[in-house]
């Protein structure tokens, strides 16, 4: 049985707090994050990219979850080659030449920090996010292999943002060989930046779909801009051979939603559950899954 667990990007979002979704009295993080647990099985988190977590803190998540949980964690941006602000970095880090030297300490720290979710069984992957200048070649294929060996003995999954990477066979191929997953995507169409809809399989244990929104001001404007999209359940649905396709060839599917302005994503992510419920009304949640947030599919 393939576990198709749906959640979002981020539990934390400052328009998400202001939204209302949470219900009175849970300011506080421990109560916001348990009660997101109550509604979801699996969230990204989105603050590593920023900056890099303490253990604590991921001990924390990993306390205020129930088992089955997954986190998908996305990796520092130093770690990705996107542009990183000095204070970003640890302090004794700051001042030192952004070289391979800098950027094993950096995982090194950053695989620490992870270590206690991957310990207690919640770790769904960590999220390689690379930026729209990374173009495909040898030398981008170069940088991608060097962070998967950093990152050898960790699930490992990849979003390119230049749509020249899904222009050609050989990126799912490259991927597959890395045993790393790649990363599908939903995503305004019919822009010089759009990334097409491909859902390739590049490893058996886990396939990530990610949905942006479809606002045409994606790569350009605020955030608020690029991802304030209301998803309908007809757009929805369009996606659900896609993800049914996914779960017959992998053994977990992560469906989340990144169009974080106020309570979009939520929504989207409770109608996504509940159009996939109703497509397997043969189907229970799994037994490790919180069941109003478990969706389940034949291999």
């Amino acid at each position: 049985m393939t576990r198709i667990l749906v959640g979002t990007c981020g539990w934390t979002d400052p328009s998400l707090l202001r939204s209302g979704w949470y219900p009175p009295g849970h300011r506080d993080p421990d109560k916001r994050l348990r009660h997101y647990t109550t509604r979801f099985p699996v969230v990204e988190a989105d603050s590593p990219y920023y900056a890099l977590p303490a253990p604590r803190t991921t001990r924390l998540w990993a306390d205020r979850t129930p088992p089955g949980f997954r986190f998908d964690v996305k990796a520092f941006a130093l770690l990705t080659g996107h542009p990183t602000r000095s204070s970003a970095l640890p302090a004794d880090l700051r001042g030192r030449p952004r070289d391979e030297g800098l950027l094993a300490e950096v995982w090194d720290r950053y695989a620490e920090a992870l270590a206690p979710l991957r310990d207690s069984g919640r770790l769904g992957t960590l999220l390689f996010q690379y930026p729209p200048h990374l173009v495909p070649g040898p030398e981008a294929e170069a940088f991608v292999r060097a962070a998967r060996e950093r990152a050898r003995d960790w699930p490992f999954a990849v979003e390119f943002r230049h749509p020249a990477w899904w222009l050609t066979d050989r990126t799912a191929a490259f991927l597959a060989d890395l045993d790393a997953t790649a990363v599908a995507v939903d995503a305004p169409q019919g822009l010089p930046t759009s990334i097409p809809p491909v859902t390739p399989v590049t490893t058996p244990r886990l396939s990530v779909v990610r949905f942006h929104g479809r606002s045409p001001h994606w790569g350009t404007g605020s955030k608020e801009d690029r991802f304030r999209h209301a998803y309908t359940a007809a757009e929805l649905a369009d996606w659900l051979p896609r993800v049914r396709a996914l779960a017959a060839r992998t053994e977990e599917v992560h469906v989340l939603f990144n169009n974080c302005c106020a309570d979009a994503a939520v929504t989207a992510a409770e109608t996504m559950r509940n159009l996939l419920t109703a497509r397997l009304p043969h189907q229970a949640p799994a037994a490790d899954t919180p069941a109003p947030a478990a969706d389940t599919s034949p291999r």
